[in-house]
């Protein structure tokens, strides 16, 4: 293991820490309105399906690179099959996908951040229950200049504070404080949301299917959604493979990460669902149901509503920091791997850059929105990059690797703790690794490209 990189000190570290990079914005902010915009309860069944037969052999397949390898990813992929040249570019495209997505998180982040204060201070509650109000504000808030660049810079250095306190301190106390927190907060919306009058048909919605709204798009989104969030597919899970203990069960760790972030995702859906329908509100709100939509049923509460939506707020805050502490974790091991600056050096190097890159994004939504990539405004074009591009390329590479370029005796030997574990699953596993995975994110990749 490079002298940059440590482990975590127990297999629940790895798993909340994990855990912390899998929950983020795509369980709280995108699963609801996707959901809400492909059937409730028909995209729910078909995401939790490709989130465990897929999404988790992706994740089990990116632990075993990392592990074996006890590398960053560029080194990880040439190091594991020193024959093969080329295999280094998947763990490099891997790092570029975690920097552009950092970047792009930031962004978002820096609105959740702004909205906690927004709503403590009682701004959003000013705006009343009407529609029009709520929606200007929030575009007048996000294309500003200096607010979300502000809250954007906030956010970072509360990502950088983490990420120098170094693995174990760092990121794994952290994850351990931040994760039961996320899930305390959750819940007290869940008690509050379901508790309204007329909740019941939220619950319904969310797990009555409607198949007649599942069209082939909406497959294809909870495909995109399950790779989403998890975490897989931007390196990130290389990174943390490599400082998961030897005597570890990639299996089990895998699984229980996955069981947790899909109970996240429904609990976020059981928190939005109940509130928005009792309240009369369009469940397929899209991206601004979070931000146009919410605080429009936290205004209906009355004086409640400023308490709630400002748990609601602090909570997407959180799930965001967890997830861009991985990504940031990434790119500062890769860094220090490579060059062999001290972490604090490269964590700097990366917040500094991240931090630009997502300023430079916010302000092509307002005064930099005449900047054009491909007809699109900078945020938008790394949106699509980010979203449909490089994270099923990351993965398909990734998976190709694992089941067609690296020796299988490796594979089976990480997947069994060197032979200390039984191995019941291994066949499905690499069946799926080898042939199902591949197929689905070609099918997405394409997809993407020629929509």
């Amino acid at each position: 293991m490079s002298t940059q990189q440590k482990s975590f000190s127990s297999n629940l570290g790895a798993i909340m820490a994990a855990v912390g990079s899998a929950v983020g914005l795509g369980n709280i902010w995108r699963f609801p309105y996707t959901c809400g915009k492909y059937g409730g309860g028909a995209f729910l069944i078909v995401y939790v399906c490709f989130v465990f037969l897929i999404g988790s052999v992706l994740m089990m397949s990116e632990f075993i690179i990392g592990r074996r390898a006890q590398h960053t990813p560029v080194k990880a992929f040439s190091s594991l099959r020193p024959d093969k040249k080329g295999w280094w570019l998947i763990g490099l495209l891997g790092i570029v996908t975690s920097f552009f997505i950092l970047a792009q998180y930031l962004v978002l982040s820096g609105w959740t951040t702004g909205y906690v204060w927004e709503s403590l201070s009682g701004s959003l509650a000013a705006l009343g229950t009407s529609a029009a109000p709520i929606s200007d504000y929030f575009t007048q808030f996000s294309t500003g200049s200096w607010k979300p660049a502000l809250y954007l810079v906030l956010f970072s250095v509360l990502v950088l504070i983490v990420i120098l306190g170094g693995v174990q301190k760092g990121i794994e106390n952290v994850s351990k404080i931040l994760m039961p927190f996320l899930v305390f907060l959750i819940l007290v919306l869940c008690v509050r949301s379901l508790t309204l009058p007329g909740a019941f048909k939220g619950v319904e919605y969310l797990f009555s299917p409607d198949f007649s709204k599942l069209t082939g798009e909406g497959i294809l989104a909870a495909l995109g959604q399950a790779l989403f969030s998890l975490s897989v597919g931007m390196g990130v899970m290389i990174v943390y493979g490599s400082y998961i203990p030897l005597g570890d069960n990639i299996f089990k760790t895998a699984m229980w990460i996955t069981v947790c972030d899909t109970l996240i995702a429904i609990l976020a859906g059981l928190a939005i669902f109940p509130a928005v329908f009792s309240c009369g509100f369009d469940p397929a709100g899209g991206p601004g149901l979070v931000f146009c939509v919410l605080p429009n049923v936290f205004n209906s509460m009355g004086s409640a509503g400023v308490v709630f939506s400002t748990i609601f707020f602090l909570l997407l805050m959180v799930a965001a920091l967890t997830s861009a502490i991985s990504l940031l974790e990434a790119l500062t091991a890769t860094i220090g791997e490579h060059t062999g600056v001290r972490r604090a050096v490269g964590a700097f190097i990366f917040f500094f850059l991240g931090t630009l890159l997502g300023v430079i994004f916010s302000l092509s939504l307002g005064s930099l929105s005449h900047i054009k990539l491909a007809g699109l405004t900078l945020f938008d074009f790394v949106d699509k990059l980010n979203s449909i591009y490089l994270p099923p390329l990351c993965a398909l590479g990734t998976v190709i690797f694992l089941g067609w370029v690296m020796p299988e005796s490796d594979v089976r030997d990480e997947f069994s703790n060197h032979g200390n574990l039984g191995v019941r699953f291994y066949g499905m596993f690499r069946f799926i690794a080898r042939y199902v995975a591949p197929i689905a994110l070609l099918v997405v990749f394409v997809s993407g490209i020629l929509s």
